[in-house]
């Protein structure tokens, strides 16, 4: 698939998640609409992340002539999602509780700050070359 179309199904996965995120980590905890919430933000997220895997870096060095640092976060929520369903059915909530906040400032804070960077296309559309 062309890079132009996978960039932009991550961003209209991703960018409804900082929102949702952010909603999530400030309201009261285990309600009937922060489950059913969380059900679309981790669900979005997970799409995201494979998105991202299809996605080749194209800033900074590769790994297998695809891979880049970038994808480190992508694996961090492959790994986080799963396990924080885990961790919230088994009535780990404090643990469930750092996998949300690792996350979201993981994958969707300082991976989102790596996008603005110079040499990517949401650097280039918010600041032009």
């Amino acid at each position: 698939m062309d890079y132009k179309y996978l960039m932009y199904a991550h961003l209209i996965t991703v960018v409804p998640c900082f929102f949702m995120g952010a909603y999530l980590l400030s309201v009261k905890k285990g309600t009937r609409f922060h489950k059913s919430l969380g059900k679309i933000y981790m669900s979005l997220m997970m799409i995201t992340a494979i998105i991202t895997l299809f996605m080749p870096a194209d800033v900074g060095p590769q790994f297998f002539n695809h891979f880049g640092y970038i994808h480190l976060f992508s694996f961090l929520t492959l790994y986080s999602v799963p396990t924080a369903i885990i961790a919230i059915r088994k009535g780990q909530v404090k643990k469930h509780k750092l996998k949300m906040i690792f996350l979201y400032v993981g994958a969707i804070i300082i991976a989102g700050g790596f996008t603005f960077t110079p040499g990517r296309y949401l650097h280039t559309f918010f600041f032009g070359n």
